[in-house]
């Protein structure tokens, strides 16, 4: 691969992340041809930390259900998140349990750089924190991942926190829990049952997934944001599914059907709103005609949810590319507000530079 331009259509502006090799317009309208390219990425970044290419589908495999991968995990083998495994014939938990959280957490001062903060109670309590808990594990594989340090923590090393462990560091001015990393949908039993603990607390329970996770799952966790009065943050990368496979190593469809579910439910609770939406502003695949994409699938469902446009650092497997360009975030929040969305907001404006103004 050149990384100058796209191996398919040859095209060079803009030019594509090297790691793919291919680009958005390719991925999204010659699959069948990029499939390769993509597939070949993914498998790269995942090999330097003894993690499945894709997820097994192994023949008389034992399946687990917990998210949309749906692996069917061989004797021996890993699962796509690298927490489950297969010993005599049954599915093994190596971490994600009630009883063991592949985690790390930190009290974060408020007001603190949530997707929320804009439309958020808890961005207006000084002298509180929010408790911020890190998963170690994920259900996707984004080639860009801000946080992917967290692969190289081993399930079966790497330290771990009991539910109840977890809770049990909330104090008097733990205002809010947010589960993120990673992403929590690759240990809801274990952010479940010490979410139930939080609740009962008093503390607000939030969470910033891709909403992979199985709908009786996302069901619990709506449930506790609803009771407590804290929020589900869905991070939807793409709106085409080609595309979302490109930059995720995985399918959008359990994302999208979870967002509608949750959508329903926030009608139930306008403030401080339950469900926020945010997109990270890719250059070259995520610009406005994604962003739109997504903004019309929102405001389909609720034209009151918030929308946060993310700007883009280059990170991981995808370096080479630069940080977003101010006119990309201008273009993009222009086409959310034309999409019919009421409330949208460009963050991490500080890596817009003073051309943000």
């Amino acid at each position: 691969m050149s990384g100058s331009a796209c191996e398919i259509c040859g095209r060079s502006a803009p030019q594509p992340a090297e790691v793919l090799g291919v680009c958005a317009d390719c991925v999204r309208h010659r699959f069948d041809t990029a499939r390769l390219y993509v597939e070949r990425a993914h498998a790269q970044s995942r090999e330097a930390f003894g993690l499945p290419a894709r997820a097994p589908r192994s023949e008389g495999g034992v399946r687990c259900n917990l998210c949309v991968n749906e692996c069917v995990i061989g004797e021996g083998e890993r699962g796509f998140c690298g927490l489950r495994t297969v010993r005599g014939g049954k599915l093994v938990h190596l971490a994600g349990t009630p009883g063991r959280g592949l985690l790390s957490w930190y009290r974060d001062p408020i007001p603190t750089n949530c997707v929320a903060d804009w439309v958020c109670e808890g961005s207006r309590r000084p002298g509180c924190h929010n408790l911020a808990v890190f998963y170690n594990s994920c259900t996707s594989n984004c080639l860009f991942c801000q946080n992917w340090h967290f692969r190289g923590v081993s399930p079966s090393r790497g330290e771990t926190v009991s539910a109840q462990a977890l809770a049990g560091v909330a104090n008097d001015r733990t205002f809010c829990v947010c589960y993120f990393g990673g992403d929590p949908a690759s240990q809801m039993p274990h952010a479940l049952a010490a979410s139930k603990r939080y609740a009962e607390r008093g503390v607000r329970v939030c969470w910033e997934t891709a909403g992979m996770m199985h709908p009786k799952l996302l069901d619990a966790a709506v449930g506790y944001s609803l009771r407590t009065g804290g929020c589900i943050k869905f991070d939807l990368k793409a709106y085409d599914e080609n595309l979302h496979r490109a930059l995720t190593g995985a399918s959008n469809r359990r994302t999208l059907e979870n967002f509608r579910r949750a959508a329903r439910r926030g009608a139930d609770r306008r403030q401080p709103p339950l469900v926020i939406a945010s997109t990270l502003l890719v250059p070259g695949y995520v610009g406005a005609d994604e962003v739109a994409k997504i903004a019309r699938f929102i405001a389909a469902l609720d034209p009151q949810i918030p929308y946060s446009l993310l700007a883009f650092a280059p990170n991981f497997c995808m370096g080479d590319l630069p940080c977003t360009p101010v006119r990309q975030a201008r273009e993009a929040e222009a086409a959310a507000l034309a999409a019919g969305l009421m409330n949208v907001r460009v963050g991490n404006r500080e890596l817009l530079g003073r051309g943000w103004g």
